[in-house]
């Protein structure tokens, strides 16, 4: 470590550029913005304006409603859970590395579809009630993480 090497903090240092301070900062008499025109003056159209042609957000159709809080909850079937040994610990990590899951998105819920053998320790963020009785009547647990 020297002199040579140091460096404000990340996100500490602005941009103080002083546009339209003469010739010789670079950046003098247009400021950057050319040659006359809408854009070179004041009141500049907002973003998206399209000069008076209806703009796209407006010509694309809107059609329902999308909840903001609405989580992409992916679904496996106990049969999947088949491919683990006894007495495994089943996690979202696992899972992924089995192929049973490509993303997990918002997270993991565990089915009632087939049948499981195998006694299991399944971490997930959710059971249906069916899977959650079949795991632990195998002797397993499901834990909710």
């Amino acid at each position: 470590m020297d002199l040579s090497n140091l460096k404000p903090a990340k996100g500490s240092v602005h941009d103080n550029f002083r546009r339209g301070r003469g010739h010789g900062s670079g950046n003098g008499k247009t400021a950057g913005k050319g040659h006359k025109g809408q854009k070179a003056r004041s009141g500049a159209p907002r973003p998206g304006f399209e000069g008076g042609q209806m703009p796209l957000y407006r010509r694309i159709p809107k059609r329902g409603f999308t909840c903001r809080n609405s989580k992409d909850i992916v679904g496996i079937n106990m049969s999947a859970l088949e491919v683990f040994d006894n007495d495994a610990v089943v996690t979202v990590e696992n899972l992924i590395e089995a192929g049973i899951v490509k993303n997990p998105r918002d997270g993991i819920k565990i089915l009632g579809g087939g049948e499981l053998t195998k006694k299991l320790t399944v971490q997930v963020n959710a059971f249906s009630a069916s899977a959650k009785e079949k795991i632990e009547s195998l002797g397993g647990k499901a834990e909710v993480i």
